[in-house]
């Protein structure tokens, strides 16, 4: 039995732009091609596609997923593997959950006494999250430069206490770059400058990202709604801020 690309479509929600990129970069090739260009997908091809979404989910890169894929060609193994990477995501969403659970307790102490809301302990912030989740955006949007790098792997294995560590540091350093903007510093003076050039820097231990890489990131940071939150949670308008003097910063020193 086989379904048209529209069927495949619809039925995945994968859109058939979607689904014909799939085809050209030789992730998901379809089981046959109609005289008329058509595409048709099999049963097998319908499983390695549920493969793909599921390292989708889980923010795995294009040719990372394709790598994945191709290895494991026998069906029942390759989902025992995908399980093995759902449970590990299942465990960091619980300690986002938990990092949440904890903040939230916070503020209604705060509203229910009286008191100006304030984060206790503001280095748990970060608590949880994960802070390789945009290196898929990285590897799909500029692949060459990221897999050139040979930072991947670094980034891979940093170990939960290395992981911890970045936490802190990113929460002491928007706690420090909030009281800038709260003096009003415009995003491009020297002070401000200084902190991102070692905002930066820490990135850089990882992968060093050009002026357009460093300015898209801190567009990101103020579209996801999880880190615009956490940052208003220290200062509101800091998401914003922080995106601005990105920019500046790649601007004058990455270009």
């Amino acid at each position: 039995m086989a379904w048209s690309i529209t069927q495949v479509a619809r039925m995945s929600g994968v859109t058939s732009r979607t689904l014909r990129h799939y085809h050209e970069i030789g992730l998901l090739a379809p089981a046959w091609v109609s005289a008329s260009g058509y595409r048709h997908y099999e049963e097998s091809q319908l499983l390695r596609l549920q493969q793909i979404l599921i390292l989708r989910r889980l923010d795995l890169g294009l040719p990372e997923i394709k790598e994945i894929v191709d290895r494991n060609t026998d069906p029942l193994t390759a989902l025992r593997e995908h399980h093995r990477r759902l449970l590990a995501e299942r465990d960091r969403l619980d300690a986002v959950a938990l990092t949440v659970a904890r903040t939230i307790a916070e503020l209604d102490e705060s509203e229910r006494t009286g008191k100006v809301q304030k984060i206790n302990n503001p280095e748990n912030l970060f608590d949880g999250f994960d802070a390789a989740q945009y290196t898929a955006d990285a590897r799909d949007r500029w692949p060459g430069h990221w897999e050139g790098t040979g930072q991947a792997d670094l980034l891979a294995n940093s170990t939960p206490q290395e992981i911890e560590k970045m936490q802190r540091e990113a929460t002491a350093a928007l706690v420090r770059l909030a009281e800038l903007m709260a003096a009003g510093t415009p995003v491009d003076d020297p002070a401000v400058l200084a902190k991102l050039d070692v905002h930066y820097r820490r990135m850089s231990r990882y992968w060093t990202p050009s002026a357009e890489e460093y300015t898209h990131f801190g567009e990101m940071q103020v579209s996801d709604p999880t880190f615009r939150a956490t940052y208003d949670r220290i200062a509101e308008g800091l998401a914003e801020y922080q995106r601005d003097a990105m920019a500046a910063y790649a601007r004058i020193h990455l270009t």
